[in-house]
């Protein structure tokens, strides 16, 4: 499962970076927001026949199988007719529905759900236009590989943000041997839930799971790994509710914030098998513009001290005892959409020459016909990109003829 707030940190790349959501954005974004406030309304009204629930008010029942029958017609991208903007208000002030609300660590349902029902009277007017939040907090599933550009404190960055299930990793994980650092993304709010794809599973279990198996990687012996403990202001309100010991029985401490917090951080930090690889954790909000500002301004500073080999800026030295202490949280990955943030520096003015910063790539072609897929890295390599943008290339096609040319390539640089 992903949901782990990876996409929302590419979101905010675009809002401190570069110039924010065009108009064209607000438009592609509309309709997610009508598909994820309906189709978060419909999942709690499914749950109520799954956990045996009671409509606060009878004739709710005639709102709910509006609600779904306009999901079920795949119109929950349009619009709300009055009439359904009408029910959906009512359906969620229901006293049943907030109850299966209450309980929604019992079956999957977006964390933006709260968010959008609570505006429905403003997503549902008729002249209404995604604000900046809203977009931050859409859910749209990420597929293939994205690449990102942007320039911060004069260096030129790419993240390549990597989708894609677990049986498919060892199709890409090679590719990214020489990025600067990888950003892990965890989210704390789901120590008491499971994943979506394995309901046994729960998906804190998996993502330290997932995080043992990358930070140990042969390929990553001296990348640099942020961790990201995301979704922290969910976690601070969950907590209060639902006792730690759901996901780790050993634990006895008490279910606060901070004590939880730093317990899970102490589980990611023990899967480091290397002593001389540093994790650096951060407690993140992803959809606080603010903190991540914060966040990504320290990670930047980590991340070019260790790729010049120099010390690191006085005040993350102050940080470092005891060694094993100095960290940043992040966020979630998981079985079906593992997300990774590949972070790759570079400060080689003539590469950055005649490159966009606010550049945006999509590479991730893995489900188009093979001669598009071939003709795309063939594009690539005459447009002279990156061997880091090939490997990304690479991974989407999955195609051999794509790896032999990062190959030869490298042949050709070392002779």
């Amino acid at each position: 499962a992903g949901e782990s707030g990876k996409s929302t940190i590419v979101k905010q790349m675009k809002i401190i970076h570069e110039d924010g959501f065009s108009g064209d954005d607000v438009k592609q974004y509309k309709p997610v927001v009508y598909s994820n406030t309906i189709q978060s309304l419909a999942a709690i009204v499914r749950a109520m026949d799954t956990l045996g629930l009671e409509y606060g008010d009878k004739e709710r029942k005639a709102d709910a199988k509006m609600v779904c029958d306009v999901v079920s017609r795949m119109e929950d991208t349009e619009p709300y007719s009055a009439e359904l903007l009408s029910a959906m208000i009512r359906l969620w002030s229901d006293a049943g529905i907030q109850e299966c609300f209450s309980r929604a660590r019992e079956y999957q349902l977006n964390d933006s759900a709260q968010y959008y029902l609570d505006s429905l009277d403003r997503i549902g007017a008729t002249d209404y236009q995604p604000t900046e939040q809203d977009i931050l907090r859409t859910r749209v599933k990420t597929t293939g590989i994205v690449e990102t550009h942007f320039t911060f404190k004069n260096l030129h960055f790419r993240l390549f943000d990597v989708g894609g299930q677990r049986s498919e990793r060892k199709k890409w994980i090679h590719c990214f041997e020489d990025v600067t650092a990888i950003i892990f993304c965890v989210a704390l709010s789901g120590y008491d839930q499971v994943l979506h794809e394995d309901e046994t599973t729960n998906r804190m279990h998996e993502s330290l799971m997932l995080f043992d198996s990358i930070c140990n990687n042969k390929f990553f012996i001296d990348t640099s790994i942020i961790l990201f403990l995301n979704k922290k202001d969910l976690f601070a309100e969950k907590i209060k509710k639902s006792a730690l010991s759901i996901c780790f029985p050993e634990y006895t401490g008490p279910n606060t914030y901070d004590d939880a917090a730093a317990y899970i951080q102490a589980q990611f930090e023990s899967k480091n098998r290397s002593p001389n690889k540093e994790i650096y954790c951060h407690l993140t909000c992803a959809t606080d513009t603010g903190n991540i500002q914060v966040v990504f301004d320290a990670v930047t500073d980590i991340i070019i001290a260790n790729n010049l080999r120099g010390p690191l800026p006085q005040q993350h030295q102050q940080q470092q005892q005891p060694r094993r202490r100095r960290r940043l949280l992040l966020s979630q990955k998981t079985k079906t959409i593992s997300f990774f943030l590949f972070v790759s520096l570079n400060n080689n003015e003539e590469e950055q020459q005649g490159q966009n910063p606010c550049d945006i790539k999509y590479t991730g072609f893995r489900d188009r016909p093979h001669e598009e897929r071939q003709a795309r890295f063939q594009n690539a390599c005459r447009d002279g990109r990156s061997e880091i943008s090939l490997a990304a290339a690479a991974a989407a096609a999955g195609d051999t003829v794509c790896e032999n040319e990062r190959r030869r390539r490298r042949r050709v640089s070392a002779s």
